[in-house]
């Protein structure tokens, strides 16, 4: 079995969630999602939140990419309080350390696979180089096409490309290898892998797909939104070694 060191850290947190609950209200029915929810993201690490639908992995992302604020508890990036900023600091945070990849891609249809990562790199504090971006995910020879000429492995590398664009700080996937068959979403799988790799950036993946945690240096698993157990992987295995 191949496996891949885990990159090196400092283990300081880039994002903490302490004592966090997220309760939703539907019409008279409230709905407790998140329950007395701690955890640790550490700079560097690429960490796989597991759990089946309703668990919570979804609200977690939000929570962690300032898409939502938590009900009760605090949720800290570097130490700042994110829990009631206002939507102003948020846009700011999302748009300087935050980089999203999501399941159906969301490219806009109008712009070629590069137009499409320029878009990120335009409001990006410190952003990559686009055609540099383009050549470490394999679509150098692509960049003019649109989505709809572009395979759905191809379409899912530009939202890694667009997001990885940003320079970002974490890259929040939400079941980035939902919408692909086995072979193109362990190329998708790879390249997320070498991302943490070489670029450092702190990858927080969520799935239904417990083979696929098995690449990761952590792995938590969710039930009834509390952690139901803590895997940590101090040898991940290679995308390249996944099967499901």
């Amino acid at each position: 079995m191949t496996t891949e060191s885990a990159p090196t850290t400092d283990r300081s947190a880039i994002v903490r969630l302490d004592h966090v609950g997220r309760v939703f209200t539907m019409g008279e029915v409230k709905v407790e999602v998140l329950r007395d929810f701690s955890l640790d993201i550490y700079e560097g690490e690429f960490l796989a939140i597991v759990g089946p639908s309703g668990s919570g992995k979804s609200t977690i992302l939000n929570l962690v990419g300032g898409l939502d604020q938590p009900t009760s508890g605090e949720v800290l990036f570097r130490g700042e309080d994110l829990t009631s900023a206002s939507n102003r600091r948020l846009t700011a945070y999302r748009r300087d350390h935050v980089g999203f990849v999501f399941q159906f891609y969301n490219l806009a249809p109008n712009l070629t696979a590069r137009e499409n990562v320029l878009t990120a790199t335009e409001i990006a504090r410190d952003p990559a180089d686009v055609d540099e971006v383009l050549e470490m995910v394999g679509l150098t020879e692509r960049a003019d096409h649109f989505p709809a000429q572009l395979s759905g492995g191809e379409q899912q590398r530009v939202a890694i490309a667009r997001a990885v664009a940003k320079n970002p700080d974490l890259l929040l996937c939400d079941e980035p290898t939902g919408a692909l068959d086995y072979t193109t979403g362990i190329k998708a799988l790879r390249l997320l892998v070498d991302v943490n790799r070489r670029l450092g950036a702190t990858i927080v993946l969520i799935t239904h797909n417990s083979a696929i945690a098995e690449t990761a240096d952590r792995v938590v698993h969710l039930r009834s939104g509390q952690i139901s157990d803590l895997v940590i992987n101090p040898h991940p295995i290679a995308p390249e070694e996944v099967t499901w």
